[in-house]
């Protein structure tokens, strides 16, 4: 087996690993309304998104290749394997650093992170033109969309159903609430999944074994769909409590309504602009919306600034872990 082969499986495997944690530590952002409504069970909440997030995968293929040819210009040669594997490993240790204090932090925005740590550490090329437009503006633009339209949605519903009865009203949500996360489940499949196939796509076309950057071979999908859905079912208890319970009291009305909003930032997101979003992002926002329908004071502002702080500090702070760590591993990738 030759050095860039062990490489290109390396750098495969620990993409994979990212995938895995992705799932256990994002899970939280497409059941965690559903579990805290009683609208679904946990373990099925959890079966249900590890399928959507399936199906979701073979859906992302923009995403995917914004990712694997979009953000960062490396030579083909071993060298450059090591800044992608240095990358993912920073965005790991993110995940795993965030999951444990339980803050729904973005696993997309530590990948990317990671990854350009890595390449400037490397001194290799930016594509800081792709950041911004795919990265930068999504970042800020998709959590302000989603307040605003949680906002709307659950205002909308709470005059439709203005005269309906709480009880059969909430049992009518849990119903509707199924397909509402559903719809979520395959909407981070689209994108979570879709950046691991991204960076599998940038191993192959940098360690020499396809000419294409953009090109995504069928198993590439397989994988990196299978891996995900393990990890969701894994579960992510911890963020799932921070999401589902510590930023407002949800009732099935604005379970309901935070996921349909976020679920549609996101299908919009991956299938019209091919940008790669936070899932944790948008469903946090959408929940901060339909909590401030109540009154301002219904969202536990001390929490979300919890998380809103993760979220600024992601995109460094994997960066700088990816960046340590290609000076760890670039002896193994010489």
């Amino acid at each position: 087996m030759s050095p860039e082969l062990i490489a290109v499986l390396a750098v495969i495997a620990v993409a994979l690993a990212f995938d895995y944690t992705n799932g256990f530590h994002d899970a939280a952002n497409a059941i965690a309304t559903s579990i805290s409504t009683r609208a679904l069970t946990p373990r099925v909440a959890l079966a249900m998104a590890a399928v959507g997030n399936f199906i979701g995968a073979h859906f992302g293929a923009e995403v995917a290749k914004t990712v694997g040819s979009g953000l960062v210009k490396l030579p083909t040669g071993t060298a450059s394997l090591g800044i992608v594997f240095a990358g993912v490993i920073g965005a790991i240790v993110w995940n795993l650093v965030t999951w444990y204090f339980g803050l729904p932090s973005s696993s997309s925005h530590a990948l990317i992170g990671g990854l350009v740590g890595s390449t400037v550490a490397a001194s290799g090329t930016v594509l800081w033109t792709g950041i911004g437009e795919s990265v930068i503006i999504p970042m800020v633009l998709s959590p302000m969309v989603g307040f605003l339209l949680g906002y709307i949605v659950m205002i909308a519903v709470q005059w439709i159903f203005r005269k309906g009865h709480p009880g059969r009203l909430n049992r009518g949500f849990r119903w509707a609430q199924t397909a509402s996360a559903a719809a979520m489940s395959v909407g981070h499949g689209m994108q979570d999944a879709a950046k691991t196939i991204g960076i599998v796509v940038l191993a192959l076309y940098v360690g020499g074994y396809q000419d294409d950057p953009s090109f995504i071979p069928e198993w590439a999908f397989w994988t990196s769909a299978a891996v995900l859905a393990a990890g969701t079912y894994a579960g992510g208890w911890r963020i799932i409590r921070t999401l589902g319970r510590k930023i407002i009291d949800l009732r099935p009305p604005e379970g309901f309504a935070a996921e349909t909003v976020a679920s549609g930032v996101l299908y919009f997101n991956a299938l019209v602009l091919g940008a790669p979003i936070s899932t944790t992002h948008t469903i946090t926002s959408a929940i901060m919306g339909v909590g401030a329908t109540k009154r301002l004071s219904a969202v536990r502002w001390g929490v979300a600034g919890n998380i809103v702080g993760a979220w600024i500090l992601t995109f460094p702070a994997a960066g700088s872990i990816g960046a340590l760590m290609y000076f760890l591993v670039r002896p193994l990738f010489s």
